[in-house]
């Protein structure tokens, strides 16, 4: 049986490409995001009682990845992009159905302002402009599981890279910009099978094009425009 879905909405902020976009929802809490909703489900009935919860579900589209189809084994990051395991113990987007799971923090939900409701959230891992299919409420009693194993994630110790830049680059750009800038590449934005300390990396937040590189765990910003 075919099944089809609709986008209801759609999410914007500063995460420009896919590059450098935090591999796990929460991880970079700083940067808020906004979900508009499709004008054919713009209603303050469907949002009644959701800023009631601190947390919701985002089901969403992998636009960036659909076309490159289903993958029975991928690379994770976390296990150094030289091991290959199978698509399902993973959060990979090369799935047979491009779907993505996220759990943000609400922040709040808007319902008057211009194309409201809208529904502003932080700690998103979700490029700007991707298609949304539902929004859930985090249940904390069931969707909580302390006793819950992470696999070969567990191993992950959450280690950050310490991020080196000169104050005369960041002159003349928004703080609070530049301190979520940093949160971001604190976690180290590379392929986790690259180790190369003379290449210079670059991608895109918040209008800004950044160049970088790593070596011994510390970032070198080296250019912003």
């Amino acid at each position: 049986m075919q099944h089809s879905f609709e986008c209801i909405a759609k999410i914007y902020n500063d995460y420009d490409v896919r590059f450098g976009i935090p591999r796990q929802s929460g991880i970079v809490e700083e940067v808020e995001s906004k979900i508009i909703f499709e004008p054919g489900y713009r209603s303050k009935e469907a949002v009644r009682g959701l800023s009631e919860y601190t947390h919701i579900w985002l089901i969403w589209l992998f636009s960036e990845t659909e076309e490159r189809g289903f993958r029975p084994t991928v690379r994770p990051p976390r296990l150094g992009g030289n091991k290959r395991v199978g698509v399902f113990a993973t959060r990979s987007p090369f799935r047979p159905n491009p779907v993505g799971l996220s759990c943000v923090t609400l922040k709040r939900v808007d319902l008057e302002g211009e194309n409201g409701p809208v529904i502003y959230v932080k700690g998103a891992d979700i490029m700007s402009g991707t298609p949304l299919f539902d929004i859930k409420p985090y249940l904390p009693y069931t969707d909580c599981r302390p006793e819950a194993s992470g696999g070969f994630t567990d191993g992950f110790s959450g280690k950050k890279l310490a991020v080196s830049c000169n104050e005369e680059l960041v002159s003349g750009f928004d703080s609070g910009k530049i301190a979520q800038l940093f949160k971001i590449l604190e976690q180290d934005p590379r392929p986790g099978y690259h180790n190369e300390p003379d290449r210079v990396y670059s991608f895109e937040f918040a209008g800004m094009k950044i160049r970088f590189t790593v070596k011994d765990d510390v970032l070198t910003i080296c250019g912003i425009s």
